[in-house]
């Protein structure tokens, strides 16, 4: 089997990042990278998704938070986040 090198250009960061998620599976980023194309030729399909990531519990419990506060009618700018949440519990 011939083999082919692949250089790509990369945020510092993100490969950082990356490498460290890597390593916790025991891996380095060219056996992801290699296991990437393996899956992407098996499966014929790109194995990423483009959806957005669903809220947490944490995040659907703020958002319900908001909307609460929104239907109560309380309205207006406040000038600091202390002034928010004391009008908000009052």
């Amino acid at each position: 089997m011939a083999t082919s090198t692949l250089t790509i250009r990369i945020d510092e960061n993100l490969k950082r990042e990356a490498t460290e998620v890597a390593s916790y599976y025991g891996l380095d980023l060219s056996s992801v990278t290699r296991a990437f194309y393996k899956q992407m030729v098996n499966t014929h399909r790109i194995p990423l998704t483009f959806a957005p990531e669903e809220p947490n519990d944490e995040s659907l419990y703020a958002i319900a938070e908001g909307e609460r506060f929104l239907a109560s009618g309380k309205e207006g700018r406040f000038s600091s986040g202390h002034d928010l949440i004391e009008a908000a519990i009052s």
